[in-house]
């Protein structure tokens, strides 16, 4: 019924699309938060506490995967179900949930409902944007389904069948969605499958590709040959191949000799959980190697892998591959004395550089007020852990030195405010700048006068 009537609404709010957004993810959280916190969602019959309810709840639909308790041992089938339906509507967004029931009852679709889904999507104009909610869904649903249908050949023999199939299920959609939610219980993550090909390839095989963007998924289906895409979807590949194996060289030539966490392990072991944290950080949040183990090189590292994070339009946060590539290129056709940013002879427009530019200024303000609060409210944490954990709920990533469920009431909230902040705002700041720029095109310029800078 929520999808249905906030379908109904949406034309009664005199609100624009980011506001819309931001109040319709907070009203999913905050209904995940009351359910959570019935007696029925926890094991022990006894309410979780608001806080908890409201923190699991933030971080299920802000796709985090950051946990103050443990997902397998504490909550019920019921909890653990409601923390699932939270993880997707949070992966597809709420307006294309609300956009499938439209679609299910056969109601119309109106222009304000069309251009919530256009910010909701971060594509350039409404054109064909139901087609594409249309193609997100049967993507999304195909992919979850053959993702359980692989894992379900290693958890069925270890689980039995139907707990097998729902262990299954459940992975697939944290997976695809980012999440990083777990049902291994005490905090394992996917510890007991450090050198087990067949789960690792799936886990990372979703994770990148519900971090690539269903705007690239369809793009590469469609065109098939890389140098017909578009502009967009070969930065995104670029990107995201590049990261991809920096992050798995870097992170196998610090850990490789780290009894704690790839020293041990065979030669198969070390290449697949090399290669395991240079996706995952990409705000899925999974772990084969025990994070608290890592060395500070690498831990450094993975907070800068945290803060990129993945893809626009999919279902990954950070300030997306796409923001700092293009922040990158502008840098380099600086140093070059180029005017513009060029890349696969296309010159991306300047709004989009300055875009660029906000998001990413943005992003990094909320990270180091956050940290910093947090070495207030949690004195009994290094810096490093709690700069990890501030840029981990940023981007939305999940991963942990092990400090989430020691922290206190507030940092909880602080917490929780970055997971929802990350999942929401540097896009939607960047749309309503955009927004403005274009109101005020016509208006009188000050005289242009120069600053000296560098």
């Amino acid at each position: 019924m929520v999808p249905i009537e906030i379908h109904k609404r949406i034309d009664k709010l005199k609100l624009n699309p980011a506001q819309i957004l931001v109040i319709g993810f907070a009203t999913v959280i905050l209904i995940g938060s009351i359910l959570l916190n019935l007696p029925i969602a926890s094991k022990n019959g006894e309410s979780v506490g608001f806080i908890n309810s409201l923190f699991t709840a933030t971080s299920a639909v802000c796709v985090t995967g950051l946990v103050v308790v443990d997902t397998a041992t504490h909550w019920t089938v019921f909890g653990q179900i409601v923390i699932l339906i939270l993880i997707q509507i949070g992966g597809l967004g709420f307006m294309t949930i609300a956009t499938l029931f439209a679609l299910i009852f056969r109601k119309r679709i109106s222009l304000k409902e069309r251009l919530v889904m256009q910010e909701a999507l971060n594509q350039f104009n409404i054109s064909g944007i139901v087609r594409l909610t249309q193609y997100i869904l049967i993507t999304t649903l195909i992919i979850e389904g053959i993702g359980a249908m692989l894992l379900s050949i290693r958890f069925i023999p270890i689980y039995g069948v139907w707990k097998g199939i729902g262990m299954s299920i459940f992975h697939s959609v944290s997976a695809f969605c980012n999440a990083g939610f777990d049902l291994f219980g005490d905090f394992k993550s996917l510890t007991p499958f450090v050198d087990d090909t067949l789960v690792n390839v799936t886990i990372m095989a979703l994770i990148i590709i519900g971090g690539l963007g269903y705007t690239v998924i369809l793009d590469v289906v469609q065109k098939r040959k890389f140098s017909r895409l578009f502009l967009h979807s070969k930065l995104v590949l670029f990107i995201s191949f590049s990261l991809i194996v920096l992050g798995f060289l870097t992170i196998l030539i610090l850990e490789y000799n780290n009894p704690a966490t790839l020293g041990e392990l065979s030669n198969r072991g070390k290449i697949l959980s090399a290669m395991f944290h240079s996706v995952t950080p990409r705000t899925a949040g999974y772990n084969t190697l025990p994070t608290g183990e890592l060395t500070m090189a690498t831990l450094f590292f993975t907070i800068i892998l945290m803060f990129i994070g993945g893809s626009p339009a999919g279902t990954a946060g950070g300030v997306k591959t796409t923001t700092a590539g293009v922040l990158f290129l502008s840098i380099i056709s600086i140093i070059k004395g180029k005017e513009d940013t060029e890349i696969f002879s296309r010159r991306i427009p300047r709004e989009i550089v300055s875009r660029s530019l906000a998001v990413i200024g943005v992003a990094m303000a909320l990270v180091i007020i956050v940290t910093m609060v947090l070495t207030i409210t949690e004195k009994s944490k290094s810096f490093l852990e709690v700069f990890f954990e501030a840029t981990s709920a940023f981007g939305t990533v999940g991963l942990s030195m092990g400090i989430t469920p020691d922290l206190s009431w507030m940092g909880r909230l602080i917490i929780s405010f970055t997971m929802f902040a990350g999942r929401v705002g540097p896009l939607t700041l960047a749309l309503a700048l955009a927004s403005r720029q274009e109101n005020r095109k016509g208006l009188l310029k000050y005289p242009e006068d120069k600053v000296i800078v560098g």
